[in-house]
């Protein structure tokens, strides 16, 4: 027996890669009858596209496809292993190779893992038509593309695989393994594989060689189901598309919502105090004055959270999304001051009205530093009627309150007090 007898065998999901369209599961939407992309394949008339989607939803396969049914140089290169020198040697290549009259096909796995420059370098070569780019990302190529680049590509979202598609894929790999194993189980493989086809094999093959005998049993599959992958970046897209989806879901007093997606950023490992400090922003920013115990509430959560920890912690944020989700909203004071940033940027800046400037010296109060100042607590409801905006915007109102939560009792103090300023008069005689 030579040494090469006992060599391990390929991945499964290696070794039930497509090699056609027609074998190829899933992205219909893109690789159906008569869509464009098939018919390019099929006609190899392909131009430069990305591919986009998470992983194990076939983008290298794809290329692999499209490798074996064209008729051009087709050179496979890796964002993670290559640099600028790399680059230049391949363009080189590739331009020989058009000068003889073949095309090249380029395929860039992980290509948002080349910076500006080594994506700049490929661009004078995709525009001469050198090269057509298959680029393969998991990371939305507007955020990670150069726009010169993308403006020349085609862009293809590829979606993650559905449970009964996996399911089928899984039983070819049933059959490869010649394991058999209820349909129940491969659906909970499934849901576990999160739509990525190559996590599904390999669970598969480790329930597999934990089998007892031909078959898969619930057994099989305990320990190595005993947490799901979840798609989850927390320095990509996925990352701000789910606490997009939490904040939006407190806004839009879905409690069951943002607990979902709590739980989903919880699983998935986030940071707690980000989630903490994302729930103060929600407090200030949705609920404001309707429910000022709001913010208050979310910076105990903020405190508990560091103190205690995890998991005991997580407890602080169910419960503060939940308290944020349940109260009545409101962004009038979000409001409010962005209206009054907006005065401030359009008009220059007025100088400070003398009745509200100190005047801790003697010439300072010669010059009217202080005068006709009118102080608060010496008037019934401390309310005085001063005007304390500039001269330009004297009598504007930046805060409109909501006929939510408490904003319609601060409602009627602030008509009260914008009344008395009405009467307003330029110089009392009050002193300081």
């Amino acid at each position: 027996m030579s040494l090469f007898d006992t060599a391990m065998p390929r991945p499964l999901a290696e070794r039930l890669r497509p090699t056609t369209l027609d074998q190829y599961a899933g992205q219909e939407h893109i690789l159906g009858k008569g869509k464009p992309l098939r018919r390019a394949i099929e006609n190899d008339q392909l131009s430069s596209i990305i591919l986009w989607g998470p992983p194990g939803v076939g983008k290298t396969t794809l290329a692999t496809i499209i490798a074996s049914s064209t008729k051009a140089e087709f050179i496979p290169f890796s964002a993670v292993l290559a640099g600028i020198k790399e680059i230049k040697e391949v363009m080189a290549r590739a331009e020989q190779t058009r000068r003889l009259g073949r095309r090249t096909v380029l395929f860039i796995d992980e290509i948002h893992r080349f910076n500006k420059a080594q994506q700049d370098a490929f661009l004078p070569y995709v525009e001469k038509g050198d090269v057509i780019l298959i680029g393969a990302t998991t990371e939305n190529p507007s955020f990670e593309v150069n726009s010169a680049l993308l403006s020349r590509s085609r862009v293809y979202q590829l979606r993650a695989l559905e449970p009964p598609q996996l399911v089928t894929l899984l039983q070819k790999g049933l059959a490869e393994l010649k394991k058999s194993c209820p349909d129940d189980l491969l659906e909970q493989i499934a849901i576990f594989s999160n739509g990525d086809a190559r996590s599904a094999y390999n669970l598969l093959e480790l329930a597999a060689a934990a089998a007892v005998g031909d078959a898969i049993t619930q057994g099989s599959l305990e320990d190595i189901l005993s947490r799901k992958a979840l798609l989850y970046d927390k320095s990509g897209e996925e990352h701000y598309n789910i606490i997009s989806a939490l904040h939006k879901s407190v806004r839009a007093s879905d409690a069951d919502g943002a607990l979902y997606w709590l739980a989903r950023m919880l699983e998935a490992g986030e940071d707690r105090m980000y989630i903490a400090r994302r729930l103060v922003r929600m407090a200030v920013e949705d609920i404001g004055m309707a429910d000022p115990r709001a913010v208050e509430q979310a910076i105990a959560c903020q405190q508990t959270v560091h103190f205690l920890g995890i998991p005991e912690g997580d407890q602080a944020l169910a419960q503060c999304a939940l308290y944020l989700s349940l109260a009545p909203k409101s962004d009038a004071a979000y409001k409010a001051l962005k209206a009054a940033v907006s005065a401030v940027q359009s008009q220059t800046a007025a100088p400070v009205p003398m009745h509200l400037r100190n005047a801790p010296t003697r010439h300072m109060k010669q010059w009217g530093y202080g005068e006709g100042y009118r102080h608060a607590h010496e008037f019934g409801g401390a309310v005085t009627g001063m005007e304390c905006l500039p001269e330009a915007l004297a009598g504007a109102e930046f805060y409109s309150p909501t006929d939510r939560g408490v904003e319609p009792r601060i409602a009627e103090r602030l008509t009260a007090i914008r009344e008395s300023k009405k009467n307003f008069y330029k110089k009392p005689t009050s002193g300081q």
